[in-house]
């Protein structure tokens, strides 16, 4: 038995050490022995090179590649914008076209690798705070425009700061054996059972929109779902909920009219709604530039993918809220919410029809399971995008100074609990969680 067990072990040890070469040599060795992925496919683009760089500089619009590769106070596109992760943080690379610190000596199948691959021009492996399970959708002639576009910039020399991830992750290895798990390039295959119209929305949405990046749940080691996943989830490290796109109940899609889900991604508001927090810069640096053929397209795409008859979650039954923080609450919302969104929450709208304070009563958003982007509201406040649709938006102040938890938890609770709204109670703890998670 001993000598059998030596052997299974020894057999299983060989066995990883034969799947960790193999996973180094496909995932790193292209790096670590000097070279490059093949080149899958150069079309030759039919457009001449000013519109190739129109294309390209709408489809950087599109992609909102501004909100990760700009810093604060540093020009456009040269990168050094941290985004923290579980892991650590994560500095966005130089896409102006500097010889030694941007995109200078890149030619089109050197971006077409990051792009499809994750591989740096070298062939090093790119950390996936780059969404390039979502850039690998996107189309070679897609991807040579936007090169296209990014070299007609000017060069702007600004070196790249060094991640400050956690030991081991970041590492070739590490990055190796997580994209062995996690990655493989998903280029567009149009469904041959729907439109052309549907299908280049599934394009936008799973590309360049890269909209599963924050509505689809990560897993314990940061993997996202397909790129086709809406199924929602919590942002991790900014903390805001992303809702369910597949679920009525959570947004709506299935039951609003196309031209108010139109008129909602590319002005931030509709009759119905309004955009905040993170979707809220999606659309002030991306949705508002897309064409009204592109809107329509994602509209029809997302409109489909919502499911109706979320029986189940839309009469879930709630706790009796206890008299003292139904006062409490009630009396919070007089004094500080009622003046904009009414005594009955029936909000404001503008003379355009537009909303200027939404509507409370019958609100998804407020009734979401996860009261977690209300309490970052009522907490800090903020704007709707300013766009060219909607140019003077109203906004909330914050009240992280004015209110403490139970105050905040109350009168979350009043707006959850009245009108007809029948989502569930918030706590003090939860608003604490909360409080206390923000770099503020």
């Amino acid at each position: 038995m001993t000598t059998a067990s030596s052997r299974i072990g020894r057999g299983l040890t060989v066995a990883l050490l034969a799947l960790a070469v193999y996973v180094l040599v496909d995932n790193w060795g292209s790096h670590w022995l000097g070279r490059t992925n093949p080149q899958i496919s150069a079309p030759t683009s039919s457009l001449s090179k000013a519109a190739q760089i129109e294309r390209g500089q709408y489809l950087a619009r599109v992609g909102n590649c501004i909100a990760c590769h700009s810093a604060k106070g540093a020009p456009p596109l040269a990168g050094g914008r941290r985004i923290d992760t579980p892991f650590g943080g994560v500095y966005s690379s130089n896409l102006t076209p500097d010889p030694s610190t941007g995109l200078g000596q890149w030619n089109s199948d050197d971006f077409w690798q990051a792009l499809h691959h994750g591989r740096s021009r070298s062939g090093r492996l790119l950390v996936p705070a780059f969404p390039y399970n979502h850039t690998s959708v996107i189309s070679r002639e897609d991807s040579d425009a936007l090169l296209a576009w990014l070299h007609s910039l000017p060069p702007v020399q600004q070196a790249p700061q060094a991640h400050t991830l956690t030991w081991p992750v970041g590492t070739q290895p590490a990055l190796a054996v997580w994209r062995s798990l996690f990655f493989k390039p998903t280029p567009f295959v149009a469904d041959s059972r729907q439109s052309p119209e549907w299908n280049r929305g599934a394009y936008l949405v799973q590309g360049l929109g890269h909209c599963a990046a924050c509505h689809s749940p990560r897993n314990a080691l940061g993997a996202s779902g397909p790129v086709d996943d809406l199924s929602g989830g919590l942002m991790p490290i900014i903390n805001w909920y992303a809702p369910d796109l597949t679920r009525d109940s959570e947004t709506g899609l299935a039951s609003t009219s196309l031209p108010e889900i139109v008129r909602l991604l590319g002005t931030g508001s509709s009759a119905q709604a309004q955009t905040s927090g993170p979707m809220g810069e999606v659309v002030q640096h991306g949705l508002q530039y897309m064409s009204p053929a592109d809107l329509q397209a994602v509209a029809v795409y997302l409109k489909s993918r919502a499911q109706t008859g979320q029986a189940t979650e839309a009469t879930e039954r709630r706790a009796a809220v206890s008299p003292r923080v139904a006062e409490m609450g009630l009396k919070t919302y007089e004094r500080h919410c009622a003046q904009c969104h009414g005594d009955n929450g029936q909000g404001v709208r503008t003379a355009a029809g537009q909303t200027a304070y939404p509507a409370l009563a019958g609100n998804r958003a407020v009734q979401l399971k996860d009261p977690t982007n209300l309490v970052q509201m009522l907490l800090y406040g903020g704007y709707n995008p300013a766009t060219a649709g909607h140019p003077q938006p109203f906004g909330m102040p914050p009240f992280v100074l004015e209110l403490d938890d139970r105050d905040i938890a109350a009168v979350l609770t009043h707006l959850r609990t009245q009108w007809g709204n029948t989502a569930a109670e918030v706590t003090p703890l939860q608003v604490n969680r909360i409080r206390a998670s923000q770099d503020h």
